[in-house]
């Protein structure tokens, strides 16, 4: 037999835990045990369908999300009591919860563009889409001492008609905001070429 003191140590534990039961609000995809205490057969483990019910013997098809252990008992207790001469004592706990899914990554979206000539770093390069060209120009590092400034091509393919298309934009006008062109956004895809600067450039 436990001391006093073990016993009130016990009950408190447990109190919070009850209360727990209590409030917790029933879930599609739990599972519960739901126990006639007069009728053992009747005793079982059902599963709370997607729209949130269940069904059990001579009580059908019952709507038990939201509600809680006690209150589910209640009706179980209510649709049965007819099959027998006093009150059956009904049980109903929840054995299993479903495990939450983890949240999706939300993955950066990224798109290539291709540097190519006489640029830092060319190559293709993973870029965020609304990128501008000059942005893209940076992220390539700039250009090398050989670079045609003057002739930096932007070259897009017309995704309904299936042709290139070329824009020669010059980067000294760019860059003094006498062109907007290095403020257009590029698209998935596009080529930026810098050629490499002529004899007499």
């Amino acid at each position: 037999m436990l001391p006093m003191r073990a016993l009130v140590i016990a009950l408190s534990l447990l109190a919070p835990v009850a209360a727990l039961a209590q409030s917790y609000g029933i879930r599609p995809g739990d599972t519960l045990r739901i126990e006639v205490a007069e009728d053992e057969a009747m005793s079982r483990d059902v599963l709370v369908l997607p729209d949130g019910t269940i069904s059990f013997p001579t009580v059908g098809s019952v709507r038990a999300r939201g509600m809680s252990t006690q209150q589910l008992a209640s009706v179980i207790r209510n649709g049965i009591a007819g099959d027998y001469a006093v009150p059956p004592t009904v049980n109903v706990a929840v054995t299993a919860i479903p495990e939450p899914k983890p949240p999706r990554e939300v993955q950066k979206q990224v798109m290539n563009i291709y540097l190519m000539g006489e640029v830092a770093s060319p190559g293709v390069k993973e870029v965020s889409p609304g990128v501008t060209l000059l942005q893209a120009l940076a992220q390539g590092g700039g250009f090398t001492e050989f670079a045609a400034t003057k002739r930096v091509q932007l070259r897009r393919i017309d995704p309904a008609s299936g042709q290139e298309k070329v824009w020669m934009l010059d980067y000294s006008q760019m860059a003094r905001g006498g062109l907007a062109g290095g403020n257009v956004r590029l698209a998935e895809g596009d080529v930026v070429l810098v050629p490499e600067r002529g004899l007499f450039e």
